[in-house]
């Protein structure tokens, strides 16, 4: 059987993890840079959260700021702002560092609570985009 370009034989315990023009394995959007719209580099994606129910990505999290992991921020955006940019091999957003430091954000110590829909509403209004739960799919 062939996924994603890649041929995998029923019951070998192999997965498939490829990307094609349309998609992309979650496990290799981590790690994935991103830059601003004059290509400075921001920072890079961390994680992205699914909704479980509708399968929407929620948000992507951007790992921002600090030096040598001390001092990061994590920003929660909106899977919307990200622009995927082949000539960079990475996501653009048309955001600048000041507007970034602004944004909502949390410590790796912290867990910001995902289940409070005004803090999520927040976070969408900050990007002036629609929340993924109002999205018609």
């Amino acid at each position: 059987m062939a996924i994603g370009g890649t041929a995998v034989t029923p019951g070998s315990g192999a997965v498939a993890i490829e990307e094609t023009a349309q998609l992309i394995a979650a496990s290799k959007v981590a790690g994935t840079p991103v830059y601003n719209r004059e290509g400075e580099h921001l920072g890079t994606i961390e994680d992205v959260m699914l909704d479980k129910r509708s399968g929407q990505v929620a948000y992507a999290i951007l790992a921002f700021g600090g030096f040598l992991g001390i001092g990061e921020r994590y920003h929660p955006l909106p899977w919307s702002v990200l622009e995927y940019d082949l000539s960079l091999g990475g996501y653009r957003v048309d955001l600048d560092r000041d507007r970034l430091e602004g944004a909502p954000s949390f410590a790796a110590s912290e867990a910001p609570d995902w289940t409070d829909r005004a803090w999520g509403q927040r976070v969408y209004d900050y990007y002036g985009a629609q929340p993924y739960w109002l999205q018609v799919p």
